[in-house]
């Protein structure tokens, strides 16, 4: 990102254009570009202020405003997923947006849940339907399903 002209030069074209010169004048005396001299000159004039404003879009998200809605959601139904919190802010709100951003929303406002009761228990569970859903494949062990090719 470039950085903003120095003070210095900034004071010099106001103090050119308030001493008469006009702001294109006092642009190319100091080798600004034209706009950039009228907007210095218009802003000094209208406010008094001389000094450089901060560069960049200020950080925030579409979200922020509708906080309370989506925290309202969570204490609603504390397993809705995220799917089901997109397509609410869509169908009430109008706000379009994905699962990922949404989870990268709720990241940022400190809230992170990861739900996975079986490897949160001390011992393997005692119900052999559940340790067949504990079983992972190497990557290069996976049985493959009939038919495919790779």
């Amino acid at each position: 990102m470039t950085q903003a002209y120095s003070a210095d030069l900034r004071g010099r074209v106001i103090r050119a254009a308030s001493e008469g010169l006009s702001a294109r004048a006092a642009a190319a005396r100091f080798g600004v570009g034209v706009s950039t001299a009228i907007v210095w000159v218009r802003r000094f004039r209208q406010s008094g202020e001389a000094a450089a404003r901060r560069q960049g879009k200020p950080r925030g998200s579409r979200l922020d405003g509708h906080k309370a809605f989506v925290l309202g959601l969570i204490e609603a139904k504390d397993d809705i997923t995220l799917v089901e919190m997109a397509g609410r802010l869509g169908a009430e709100r109008h706000v379009e947006i994905s699962p990922a951003m949404l989870c990268v929303w709720l990241k940022r406002q400190g809230m992170t849940h990861k739900k996975n009761g079986a490897r949160e228990r001390a011992e393997p569970p005692r119900c052999l339907e559940a340790q067949a859903r504990l079983v992972c494949w190497p990557a290069r062990s996976r049985p493959r399903a009939a038919g495919v090719r790779r």
